[in-house]
């Protein structure tokens, strides 16, 4: 994994644009999409690893890893080429800046408009320190006369324990654990730890993604019951690959809420790399 300068933002891109997913569905937010990331949904190491060396995919490009390829996961990371390789060091002021020009900072200063920190996994030590450092920063900032009070999100896959500079300045924790249906052994997607410190926020939420009524089973097994996490803070939305099954596989998720009174959702976009609307 490569080293992350806590000084600094490794940034594979930052837009503005509406929050698509979970509680915040609707939201217009400025979304800071932070490089590397420690799992690698339906690839192994390896596969990862080879594609970074050969940096062919197209940013933004959807594409199958070897782990789905081989029917050992039933989706791959659609962010890969975005997170794997791209990233690159931004000073913080580079955000202060890009808020400035484009008409957004009070908003943001404010929280009208969210920031969200995604990736990628942006609860990797280094950004954890970096995230944090950079608000340091801002408070510091030269010329700002006013308190500053955003609304911050973070997208996390809740496999690192969220510590407490972080923790602090965090309104809103999205955590999205990921299921078997990844392609992934259970020790490298789910770490209790990290599960019930996201639990101690005041505003949290577990969002997953279903393709089948054994997934469903699964989040109950797995993490809605062993850590006791109470169903109004459970989201499920369906696993999407295309527009063309957008509403049957909207319709089974509903269902599904309905039988196992999780909070269903549908999404507002369907790869988490298009810049219209995004998470």
């Amino acid at each position: 994994m490569s080293k992350i300068d806590p000084n600094k933002l490794l940034i594979s891109s930052d837009f503005y644009s509406v929050q698509g997913e979970g509680k915040s569905t609707g939201v217009p937010s400025y979304f800071v999409r932070l490089g590397v990331c420690n799992l690698t949904c339906g690839m192994s190491r390896k596969f990862a690893n080879q594609l970074m060396k050969e940096k062919s995919l197209e940013d933004g490009e959807i594409f199958k890893g070897d782990l789905e390829l081989e029917g050992k996961a039933t989706w791959t990371c659609d962010s890969t080429s975005q997170w794997l390789w791209r990233g690159e060091d931004k000073e913080f002021q580079y955000l202060i800046n890009q808020w400035k020009e484009q008409g957004i900072y009070e908003d943001i200063k404010n929280g009208t408009i969210h920031i969200i920190w995604t990736g990628g996994e942006p609860t990797i030590k280094g950004h954890q320190e970096a995230i944090s450092n950079f608000f340091k920063y801002w408070i510091e900032e030269p010329g700002l006369m006013e308190a500053i009070n955003p609304f911050n999100e973070i997208e996390t896959n809740g496999t690192v324990v969220i510590e407490d500079d972080l923790f602090k300045i965090l309104d809103q924790i999205n955590c999205s654990p990921k299921l078997t249906n990844s392609g992934l052994e259970a020790k490298q997607r789910i770490n209790p730890d990290a599960i019930k410190r996201v639990m101690e926020h005041s505003n949290y939420q577990f969002k997953f993604v279903i393709s089948t009524e054994d997934d469903v089973k699964e989040v109950f097994r797995d993490f809605i019951e062993p850590f006791s996490i109470p169903l109004k803070n459970v989201v499920c939305m369906p696993g999407l690959d295309s527009q063309t099954d957008f509403h049957e596989r909207t319709q089974f998720v509903l269902e599904m809420a309905k039988k196992y009174k999780f909070v269903g959702m549908t999404r507002l976009h369907i790869s988490a790399w298009d810049k219209t609307l995004n998470v």
